[in-house]
C-alpha cells in the first residue's frame, strides 16, 4: 500500500505535474458516417496534481488541468490518416467546444479518499465547463521498486458538462459523447 515516504512526518505534500507523467483523453466518433472519422488521443500537456497527506494516508487530493495545453496526439481510423493540419483543426474544435477562453481549467477535486484493493477509491468533485458533476476514480497504486507507480481513468459524458460535441456533415459525423480520461504519474520513493 502506498505510504507517504516520512512516515514519522504529521502532514505531507506531494506535488505532481507532467514532467511526472500523462494526462490522456480518448474519444470516439458517432453518426451514420463514423467510420469516416478519428478517434482521437489528446494529451493535456499542464496540468497539477497536489496531495495532502497525514499519518501515512492521502487526506486531500486536487488536480488542475489547463485547457489550451490540450494537444492532439493521433487519430486512429478514418478514411485516411490524420495529417498535420487535421490535428490543429480538431484541437482549434475541441477548445472551441470546451469554451477554453472562458473556462480556462479543469478540476477535480476530493471529498473523501478511502483505502481500495489495489489502491484508493477518490470520491469528488469534477468541474468542466463551468459545471460540477460528482465523481468517482479508483487510483491504481504499484510499488515499482524506485517509485510509485499510479494509474487511472474515467469515463466522462461530454453534455453533462453542457459541452455540446464537435459535429460535421450535419451531425451525421461527430466525437461521441463519452470520452475516457487516462491518467498515470511515477512518483519517487
Amino acid at each position: 500500500m502506498l505510504t507517504t515516504p516520512a512516515l514519522g512526518v504529521a502532514e505531507s505534500h506531494w506535488s505532481l505535474d507532467a514532467t511526472a507523467g500523462e494526462l490522456l483523453i480518448r474519444t470516439g466518433v458517432a453518426g451514420p458516417a463514423a467510420k469516416m472519422g478519428h478517434r482521437l488521443t489528446i494529451a493535456m500537456t499542464s496540468w497539477q496534481a497536489d496531495v495532502r497527506w497525514r499519518a501515512g494516508k492521502p487526506v486531500h487530493a486536487e488536480l488542475t488541468v489547463v485547457v489550451d495545453s490540450l494537444q492532439v496526439i493521433k487519430g486512429d481510423g478514418g478514411v485516411t490518416p490524420l495529417s498535420g493540419p487535421e490535428k490543429s483543426v480538431a484541437r482549434f474544435n475541441a477548445l472551441k467546444s470546451l469554451d477554453a477562453k472562458k473556462f480556462p481549467q479543469i478540476r477535480f477535486t476530493t471529498d473523501d479518499i478511502a483505502t481500495a484493493p489495489r489502491g484508493y477509491r477518490l470520491t469528488g468533485t469534477v468541474e468542466i465547463h463551468g459545471t460540477s458533476r460528482a465523481q468517482v476514480i479508483d487510483l491504481a497504486v504499484e510499488d515499482a521498486t524506485d517509485a510509485w507507480a499510479i494509474s487511472a481513468h474515467a469515463v466522462v459524458t461530454q453534455s453533462d458538462f453542457s459541452i455540446k460535441p464537435y459535429s460535421l456533415l450535419m451531425g451525421s459525423l461527430r466525437v461521441a459523447d463519452e470520452v475516457t480520461i487516462e491518467f498515470t504519474a511515477r512518483h519517487p520513493k
